[in-house]
């Protein structure tokens, strides 16, 4: 039942991940159309990054940002 649970939860994170991409690309359409502040901009261009470094590195961004730390701690 575990197994069932953890894929659920996966799912409905990739879920929240195309829904953050589909208003990421609206926002950047807006922005440069002008119709949405600044700050949205800024929200598309971290949510892009975060996106791309997935991408490039394979996996979860909060994945990479956990084993950051930990390498830190380890250095300390």
């Amino acid at each position: 039942m575990q197994d069932g649970s953890a894929d659920m939860n996966q799912e409905n994170v990739e879920t929240i991940k195309h829904v953050a991409d589909g208003v990421a690309a609206v926002t950047a359409i807006g922005t440069v159309m002008q119709l949405l502040p600044a700050v949205a901009a800024l929200f598309t261009i971290v949510w892009t990054g975060m996106r791309i470094t997935e991408m490039i590195a394979g996996k979860p961004f909060a994945e990479l940002i956990r084993r950051k730390k930990a390498d830190d701690a380890i250095d300390k």
